[in-house]
């Protein structure tokens, strides 16, 4: 098991969308601190912003958590909420649920989650109706 060089932990609360974003900076911040690779940087941003924002819009608030080691990026979003009841209908370009309020800020066009997958070397979804949703995204530094 690989060292981890950085472990932060970022609540996220349901539509709050005059922070939204604030996590998926520090994160860019922390990793370009790293000296993390142009293209990678790019990757976790486009992801972490995305996962975040998901949190804002979708749930009942959650926790974004950033873990490095020497060989990868791991980003972590795990939150309470009423979960994705047909994931992979919501992995589809253009499927959204997002509220009006939402749609309103410009968000809910339906490309989160495969704005994510895409960007990911790694990507794992799990669901469950009720309780919530947990996405892992890795991105490998070599």
């Amino acid at each position: 098991m690989s060292s981890v060089l950085i472990h932060a932990d970022y609540p996220v609360e349901a539509e709050d969308y005059t922070r939204g974003g604030e996590a998926s900076a520090d994160i860019k911040r922390k990793l370009k601190q790293l000296g993390v690779s142009a293209n990678v940087l790019r990757r976790v941003s486009v992801a972490s912003y995305e996962v975040e924002m998901n949190l804002v819009i979708h749930s009942d608030g959650g926790v974004l958590t950033l873990e490095v080691s020497p060989e990868a990026v791991w980003l972590i979003s795990a939150d309470r909420g009423p979960g994705i009841p047909d994931v992979e209908m919501a992995m589809r370009e253009g499927w959204s649920t997002a509220s009006e309020t939402a749609r309103s800020q410009g968000f809910g066009a339906g490309m989160g989650l495969p704005n994510m997958k895409r960007n990911a070397d790694d990507f794992d979804i799990t669901s469950k109706v009720g309780e919530g949703t947990t996405i892992r995204m890795g991105f490998r530094l070599a």
